[in-house]
């Protein structure tokens, strides 16, 4: 491969969130009779207002069981974009993080787009500021823009392209291949595994993951002394020495269809979680283990789990449907100039 890749020197450091247990420890419990009644209740307004319940892999089981059980999806930022578009419903429930909200309103300006709570942010998308990520961009004009998902409608609109884990590689590939220079933000380990797999001229903003930042390759060597059967699977928004030890490395859904073809009994996944629940599903035979985020070199800020798609709760989400706060809205001239790149990342999609 020859590809070129630079990380700029500009920076914004999400420093300042909220840790995964605490955010846990702040949630209403309920014991499984108060489930069920909060439960048939949200199943009620979804049914009275016409809404659909779309969630992340990452959100909780709950969230996630409630959607299947009324007929909404649980996806990647990709498919739960592609969902939402071409399903009937008036109203789009949201349950994940507020890039996801948006992106289903860029698509969907008709529909009513609700979320569990408009405090679920991204360190990405925070990490990529608007106004200082358009000023690098005007500084390099000669280069095609693609961000991922993770971004804020403004970002989308100053890009090119929009892209997931799961088409990044081909569509910078396919840029590349017609002559393009290219731009990719936020997250420079996506960005980095990008470049080490095509040969794009690629130029890196320098943001990432927390939850993916906090998994080490030394303490996945340790997982590996004591299961030495298992595969390792592994997100590309994670460091270059932990998808050195990788088996598979894949967006969401590829990770998941990976866990339900590979041989090994035991798996060991660096990804958010949340993932377990469908993973599981997927493949009931395997024994699926936390990739580490604690002990030697590991802080366990988030404990592989992002404090800000915890705070999607059911009880948030029923005062949600009563109330109607947290609607998602996009400016509007915003919302066109982010059609264009979204639409070109479903398009894009389409021909794969």
């Amino acid at each position: 491969m020859n590809a070129k890749v630079e990380i700029s020197p500009i920076r914004f450091p999400v420093t300042d969130y909220p840790r995964t247990d605490d955010v846990l420890t702040h949630l209403p419990r309920h014991d499984p009779a108060e489930q069920r009644a909060l439960v048939a209740e949200i199943k009620a307004e979804l049914e009275r207002q016409d809404a659909v319940l779309v969630a992340h892999y990452y959100t909780a089981r709950e969230i996630q069981q409630l959607a299947e059980e009324t007929g909404g999806y649980i996806s990647d930022s990709l498919d739960m974009a592609r969902f939402g578009h071409e399903h009937p419903a008036s109203t789009l429930v949201v349950a994940g993080v507020r890039f996801m909200g948006e992106t289903a309103k860029i698509l969907n300006p008709e529909k009513r787009v609700l979320m569990p709570t408009l405090e679920a942010e991204c360190s990405l998308d925070l990490g990529c500021p608007a106004g200082p990520f358009i000023d690098f961009c005007d500084q390099h004009p000669d280069r095609t823009v693609v961000v991922y998902a993770n971004t804020s409608a403004e970002v989308k609109a100053r890009a090119d392209y929009v892209a997931t884990s799961s088409i990044a590689v081909p569509l910078i590939e396919h840029l590349a291949d017609e002559g393009h220079r290219i731009i990719w933000a936020p997250d420079k380990h996506l960005g980095s595994y990008i470049a080490r797999v095509t040969d794009a001229d690629l130029l890196l903003w320098n943001g990432a993951c927390i939850v993916h930042e906090e998994f080490k390759s030394r303490a996945v060597g340790n997982l590996l002394a004591q299961y030495p059967d298992a595969a390792v699977l592994v997100h590309p928004e994670s460091p270059a020495s932990v998808l050195e030890v990788a088996d598979v490395i894949g967006s969401t859904t590829q990770l998941i269809k990976a866990a339900k073809t590979l041989p090994n009994k035991h798996l060991i996944v660096a990804t958010d979680k949340g993932i377990f629940y469908k993973m599981q599903q997927a493949a009931p035979d395997k024994v699926l283990i936390e990739a580490p985020t604690g002990g030697v070199g590991a802080t366990c800020r988030s404990c592989a789990h992002c404090p800000w798609m915890a705070m999607n709760s059911l009880d948030q989400l029923l005062e949600t449907l009563k109330t109607g706060r947290n609607e998602i809205h996009v400016d509007e001239v915003v919302r066109v100039k982010a059609l264009r790149s979204t639409q070109r990342m479903l398009n894009f999609a389409a021909t794969l």
